[in-house]
């Protein structure tokens, strides 16, 4: 699996937004989505452009676990 590069917070926001998440609040550099599909969850995406890949493949690995998918099947549903 190979995450994609160059992706900002604005871009990975727009994409999860497929997955019913939006913005619940910012503070500093930091934004809190959440969504109440699958339950309640909450992430936190650094505001930043490009988003480190350490850091983009932790975000993608959380979300996947909690709509149990795998994240290359995470990675089809989003347009990145």
């Amino acid at each position: 699996m190979k995450l994609p590069r160059d992706v900002s917070a604005n871009q990975l926001i727009k994409a999860l937004s497929v997955l019913g998440y939006s913005i619940d609040h910012q503070r500093g550099s930091h934004i809190r989505i959440s969504t109440q599909l699958n339950g309640q969850h909450h992430e936190t995406i650094p505001n930043h452009s490009p988003i480190k890949v350490g850091t983009l493949a932790r975000i993608l690995q959380n979300i996947a676990r909690h709509h149990n998918v795998t994240v290359e099947g995470l990675l089809s549903q989003l347009d990145l």
